[in-house]
């Protein structure tokens, strides 16, 4: 059933697909920010460990929107921000406590999941920059392509979200050291739009699938992208 307005049946959008998705998205969002402390090389550019996790919080935001719609993806994207909050939260709490006499550990776990203030500010800055810009695409570009060429939707919006996302954070995170700011943004972003590209025929597959198992498929003609305007 091809449903014109954002917001789809409470039933529909609690259906355990949905449930899962949501589960998946955030649990890549959580996991990315606590390997991203792990760099490694390709070609010569230097890459955090979170972008093997990272691009697919674009993925399951591009289902989301896709299959129920922006206003639903909107709200587990602000759902996704304040489970990671809560998860800094409580990283942050356990480097508080006091250290039993026996553990050797407070150093290494402070140095892995320890935080700066700058980083942190980063992260959560470029995530809802990127993810809302990349929902709002998408759900533009169906209206403009009525529907057809998904891939020119999943790949278009992630040129936009993830460009969004690697500029904001790199440049809060690094911007005054002697980090090659625009040698890394531009790694960064290639790196996850060649991962989205390759992931495009899973997209393509879950999407389908999502579709004709939930009978739904939301097109946004009147919904505000406001990123703040959550439930009408």
């Amino acid at each position: 059933m091809v449903q014109p307005a954002g917001r789809p049946s409470p039933a529909a959008s609690l259906s355990p697909w949905f449930v899962g998705i949501v589960a998946l998205f955030v649990t890549c969002l959580i996991v990315s920010n606590i390997i991203a402390v792990k760099l490694f090389t390709v070609l010569g550019h230097p890459l955090p460990a979170a972008v093997i996790v990272f691009p697919l919080t674009y993925i399951f935001g591009d289902v989301l929107t896709e299959v129920y719609g922006y206003r639903r993806a909107q709200q587990v994207i602000w759902l996704g921000f304040l489970c990671n909050l809560v998860a800094v939260g409580a990283i942050y709490a356990g480097q508080l406590l006091p250290p039993a006499g026996f553990w050797d550990g407070q150093a290494a776990y402070e140095r892995i999941l320890g935080y700066s203030p700058r980083l942190l500010l980063g992260s959560f800055v470029a995530y809802l920059a990127g993810e809302l810009l990349n929902a709002a695409v998408l759900a533009r570009m169906k209206l403009l392509t009525r529907g057809r060429w998904l891939f020119s939707r999943t790949i278009g919006s992630t040129l936009a979200g993830q460009a969004a996302d690697s500029a904001v954070f790199l440049s809060i995170a690094f911007a005054g050291t002697d980090v090659p700011l625009g040698s890394l943004i531009l790694s960064q972003w290639a790196f996850k739009v060649v991962f989205e590209a390759l992931a495009t025929p899973l997209t393509y597959g879950v999407v389908g699938f999502l579709k004709a198992r939930e009978g739904m498929d939301i097109y946004d003609a009147q919904v505000s992208l406001n990123p703040f305007r959550l439930w009408s």
